[in-house]
């Protein structure tokens, strides 16, 4: 889950998850909506990979990114669990619904 924290800390890659939400994205075409170099999106897009919230395909001499939305929601809901928010009741929780 920390990993997927880092990649979240930072505003370029919690933008590009973003674009990704819209669907899949060359690796040009996203790093065409940043004002940084190349080398600076590879290492960002190699720390979303590091955390799982995106998977890499090789199509031809690009390379097609692809959100995986069900680990940013898992590493999300373990988060808001960790605070007893949602998940299980706890018996705090069902002593003011006993009758």
């Amino acid at each position: 889950m920390s990993q997927v924290f880092k990649a979240l800390s930072d505003p370029t890659r919690r933008r590009v998850l973003q674009l990704l939400r819209k669907g899949p994205m060359s690796a040009g075409d996203l790093s065409d909506q940043f004002d940084v170099s190349k080398p600076t999106m590879s290492a960002h897009f190699a720390v979303l990979k590091e955390a799982d919230l995106v998977h890499a395909e090789k199509a031809g001499k690009s390379v097609i990114y692809h959100l995986k939305l069900s680990v940013l929601e898992e590493a999300l809901l373990g988060f808001v669990e960790s605070f007893g928010i949602g998940g299980a009741e706890t018996p705090e929780s069902k002593e003011g619904t006993a009758q």
